[in-house]
């Protein structure tokens, strides 16, 4: 019956040493595409006739990501925005032509519309943290 009990004790031991080595490497750090944060505002110039619209990309979580896709159906601009932050691929749009925003970062850029546009996160990678 103590050889029972020495064994499910070790046992329970072995699995929190498990779950709290789980909890420490993944879930501390567990980033995701909705730690990417798009915000945008009218910064009240008119450019090409347009109104100007700022636009600011946050990465909420300490870990970098990169290959950053934004849905940007129907974009349009005035205004340039230089490719290597916002590159117009169909309904998409890479940011930062696919390099890291940092954790904790933010870019912020400027396009010339009629309308605000809704840019949305649709897919990113992850560096581990």
């Amino acid at each position: 019956m103590a050889a029972a009990a020495l064994i499910t004790n070790s046992f329970v031991v072995v699995a929190l040493i498990v779950l709290i080595s789980l909890l420490i490497t993944k879930g501390y750090c567990a980033c995701t595409l909705n730690d990417i944060h798009v915000g945008g505002a009218r910064t009240g110039n008119m450019v090409g006739g347009k109104p100007e619209w700022k636009v600011t990309v946050s990465n909420g979580c300490k870990c970098r990501q990169y290959n950053i896709e934004l849905a940007c159906k129907g974009f349009q601009t005035t205004e340039p925005v230089d490719i290597s932050i916002l590159n117009k691929q169909g309904d998409t749009c890479l940011f930062l032509s696919g390099n890291p925003l940092e954790g904790s970062n933010s870019i912020t850029f400027y396009y010339s519309w009629d309308t605000p546009f809704t840019l949305i996160p649709v897919s990113s990678d992850i560096d581990p943290c």
